[in-house]
């Protein structure tokens, strides 16, 4: 067959070459050694943990690198296209700090390989389609749905692999008479790929993170562009990859069994091949079996959950990096208040059979990022946080900043800060005894009597001076304690707890909780301190009333 002719009669109007879109798009001027990756979702609205994962792995190997991480939408599925996901995307993955050097912005494109979207490549694809077809790697199909279904049911019986090739691939060397009566019938045609490889036949790839694999060749006659013109994602990424200069390629490794082809279609263009990196998957435990994070099953999954619980980024990222790099908690201990971005990562380091997400490690690590930070940066992303999830706890925030702000310093900074707060859901609770509206009615435990309860609370008000320093505070209520029979000897009690009704420890828990409304809190002296002297009375006495 003329394959030159049969490349000008399904692409008549292309006219731009290869070469003229080699020298459209040069070789990039980076430093040798640098990353050129990118991110490529497509737009379909749900952003979850893995893009997160991708992006973080894909802007490390970048910047560390003087490379580029650059910003594509992979949009050429428009029945999977939801409105508005491009800028979900582009939001979410900012709000988690992964900055990209070009591509899609809110604001259009911005750079010099674009367009960044498949959807408006349409005719760079075509160039490279019609050099296929004049090369004789590519041809016209023109089978219909029906005739599909029957081959596959056909192989499906036989119990052969599924699919177009062999035998099977019925207009792969079909003439150019039978080509040219269907394009003037006007019936619609796809561009297939003619495979050159065989199922027999195995080689060696080299992943960055799965090492050294054996990979049977593909032999399928895939799809390269649909009947409407618009390519599949395997042609579209290897073209995109190609003129956008992409040396690595982070994803997941649920792309592997696509792999042969990939390493096949670059070929068959006359393309270096990028570096693969193919990321594992996140898994949980379900029961004593691990399973990957399910989006219908795992609430946990959506970027969006983590926002709305109020982990903060820093401990998000923080955490994902510990998941990432075995090394990295180590370098942390070394360096703990060094900046997340002086990490040396390594993808060959990353766990070639995927990780273990841990929501409870999740939990102390975001304990650890916010025991670290100032009062006025937990208010300020506490303030953001409410103002969002819970805007009548906003407004307590912002009504007195500096209220907010003595409460929050408590505990906060030295060598051991307190870690009360995991995420800022919790901060409420945990703020709660400082606002009248929020105070819990406490309940005591049934072992005390409520007269002796009331006669702690009584004797307190009686000796209670706000003007005493912490030290005199608490002799005042050991003083209490051994009024009424109870010991401030808490290594006598231990040796012989039967021996006394009580300790100090729970006569100052009475007065805690008849102050807080909680058996646990914050140092109670510097709580009254803040409460001030009228509020702290009247509490006490209010429960008093109940007992």
């Amino acid at each position: 067959m003329d394959t030159l002719a049969l490349a000008n009669l399904l692409f008549p109007n292309v006219t731009d070459t290869p070469e003229m879109l080699e020298e459209r798009f040069p070789l990039r001027k980076n430093p040798e050694g640098a990353v050129i990756t990118r991110m490529a979702p497509s737009p379909t609205g749900f952003v979850h943990l893995g893009n997160l994962v991708q992006g973080m792995v894909s802007e490390r190997m970048a910047h560390q690198s003087e490379g580029v991480l650059f910003f594509r939408v992979e949009d050429t599925d428009a029945k999977r296209e939801v409105p508005g996901a491009v800028e979900i995307l582009i939001n979410s993955l900012k709000h988690y700090g992964i900055s990209f050097d070009e591509g899609v912005t809110l604001d259009g494109d911005s750079g010099c390989y674009g367009p960044y979207r498949q959807s408006r490549r349409a005719h760079i694809y075509h160039v490279y389609a019609k050099k296929l077809v004049a090369e004789g790697k590519a041809y016209p199909c023109f089978c219909t749905e029906q005739e599909l279904t029957s081959m596959r049911e056909t192989q499906e019986t036989n119990k052969e692999n599924t699919g177009y090739y062999g035998k099977y691939a019925m207009w792969r060397d079909r003439s150019l008479a039978d080509i040219q009566a269907q394009l003037d019938a006007g019936n619609p045609w796809v561009l297939r790929f003619r495979s050159t490889g065989s199922i027999d036949n195995q080689f060696k790839f080299d992943d960055l993170v799965k090492g050294k694999l054996t990979v049977t060749e593909n032999d399928v006659d895939h799809v390269l562009l649909k009947s409407d013109g618009i390519p599949t994602y395997h042609f579209a990424h290897a073209v995109d990859d190609h003129l956008m200069r992409t040396t690595h390629v982070v994803r997941g490794d649920e792309w592997l069994p696509s792999l042969p082809f990939h390493i096949q279609l670059f070929q068959a263009l006359g393309f270096k091949l990028p570096k693969y990196v193919h990321i594992g998957p996140l898994m949980k435990m379900d029961g004593t079996s691990k399973r990957k994070l399910s989006k219908r099953k795992d609430p946990e999954l959506a970027l969006t959950y983590y926002k709305g619980e109020g982990f903060p980024v820093e401990a998000v990222r923080e955490y994902l990096m510990t998941v990432l790099n075995s090394n990295f908690e180590d370098w942390r201990r070394a360096n703990p208040d060094a900046d997340i971005n002086a990490f040396q990562f390594s993808a060959k380091k990353l766990n070639p059979a995927g990780s273990l997400f841990d929501y409870a490690k999740l939990t102390d690590v975001s304990k650890n990022v916010i025991s670290k930070m100032t009062a006025e940066e937990v208010y300020t992303l506490l303030l953001e946080w409410s103002q969002e999830f819970d805007s009548d706890f906003a407004q307590k925030l912002s009504s007195d900043k500096d209220y907010a702000l003595t409460i929050l310093a408590i505990g906060r900074g030295g060598k051991k800060p307190r870690k009360d707060i995991a995420v800022w859901k919790e901060a409420k609770a945990y703020m709660g005894l400082f606002y009248d509206e929020y105070l819990q009615t406490p309940e005591f435990d049934g072992k005390f009597q409520k007269n002796t309860i009331r006669s702690v609370l009584e004797k307190f008000l009686n000796i209670y001076d706000p003007a005493d320093d912490s030290s005199v505070w608490f002799d005042k209520v050991k003083a209490i304690t051994e009024e009424i029979g109870f010991t401030t000897d808490m290594k006598a009690y231990k040796a012989d707890p039967d021996a006394f009704p009580g300790t100090v420890a729970d006569v100052s828990t009475f007065i805690r909780q008849a102050v807080t409304g909680q058996t646990n809190s914050p140092d109670l002296y510097t709580v009254m301190q803040i409460l001030g002297k009228d509020r702290c009375v009247a509490r006490i006495k209010s429960v008093m009333a109940g007992l």
